[in-house]
């Protein structure tokens, strides 16, 4: 590998991050869920979990804030109120039990992994999303109980939700497949501040994006490929599939599992992205693609647009800039 390839491998290994602030999280491994809202904008969800039945009260946010250009970015992210207690904790009495529910159908945008969800009296709009969001990255298989746990989230917002807008080319001269693009809330870019070593968010504005792929060198159907973070400024992320070494990089992998893992490159990919304050996650899906041949008119043709593309969108952000 030359020396330009091992910087990027170094950043690339460097991509992996812990599972960050959701939108937002309510529990975990829930079943037979629902969702009310009453006309106080309160939201009421009830579920099992471990086989007990759970009413969660939620309220107090909607939308999220852009990160701040001219204020400090400390000031905090929207986020809900969380009664667990169905209104004991918070009103000294059981709330769930005469909840009158006011929320209409759904007529929102389509949604990945949605459970539920409604449109308020007030006209905005509620759901509720669950998927794995702790799976291993490398493509690993589960192997402890936790990452094979399902997330709850709840979101509401009115107006837009965030916009992943991705692309498939090539890197490095064609040697490595590549997934890059912008991720967009309201026209502004999604973005943090602060990351740990590893790229795991330290600040309400981070948002962390998941990479799956389909049918790869790990094996059938779709695997996680790994996670990272949009960059400051521009909302801008770049990802090189390349062979990773699971015991450096922070990556968690099985006991004993210490061999090299090959590039994760795949037929299809998925980003899932978890929504800016309480919005919705979203997703971007799209289709990989063949090996590069420099003496292919149309994939050279393909990947100088792609270029343009990548050069428009990162500009100043010297991790991203690699044809």
């Amino acid at each position: 590998m030359n020396a330009r390839a091992a910087l990027v491998a170094a950043l690339v290994g460097m991509a992996v991050v812990a599972p960050a602030r959701a939108s937002q999280l309510i529990d975990r491994n829930a079943t037979n869920v629902s969702l009310k809202v009453n006309d106080r904008g309160q939201a009421l969800i009830e579920y099992r979990v471990h086989g007990t039945q759970r009413h969660v009260l939620a309220w107090g946010a909607v939308n999220a804030r852009v990160p701040p250009a001219r204020e400090d970015p400390s000031r905090p992210q929207v986020k809900f109120r969380v009664d667990y207690s169905g209104g004991w904790g918070t009103y000294g009495k059981a709330l769930w039990p005469t909840f009158r529910n006011t929320c209409r159908a759904y007529d929102g945008p389509k949604l990945p992994w949605f459970l539920t969800g409604c449109k308020a009296s007030d006209g905005s709009l509620w759901a509720l999303q669950a998927w794995q969001v702790e799976l291993p990255n490398l493509g690993y298989t589960p192997w402890l109980p936790a990452q094979k746990s399902w997330r709850l989230v709840l979101s509401h917002w009115t107006g837009p939700v965030a916009r992943i807008d991705g692309y498939a080319d090539w890197a490095f001269a064609g040697r490595w497949h590549e997934i890059f693009g912008r991720v967009t809330y309201r026209g502004q870019p999604v973005h943090g501040y602060r990351t740990t070593r590893t790229g795991g968010v330290l600040d309400g504005y981070g948002r962390t994006m998941y990479l799956d792929t389909f049918d790869s060198a790990y094996g059938a159907g779709w695997r996680r490929e790994n996670g990272f973070v949009p960059h400051n400024p521009n909302g801008n992320f770049c990802y090189d599939f390349i062979p990773h070494d699971p015991t450096h990089g922070g990556y968690v992998h099985p006991p004993g599992s210490a061999a090299v893992r090959p590039p994760g490159k795949g037929a299809r990919y998925r980003l899932t992205l978890l929504g800016p304050g309480v919005t919705p996650d979203v997703q971007w899906v799209g289709k990989g693609l063949p090996d590069f041949d420099p003496a292919n008119p149309a994939l050279v043709d393909l990947e100088n647009r792609m270029n343009a593309i990548h050069d428009s969108l990162s500009a100043r952000d010297t991790l991203c800039h690699q044809h």
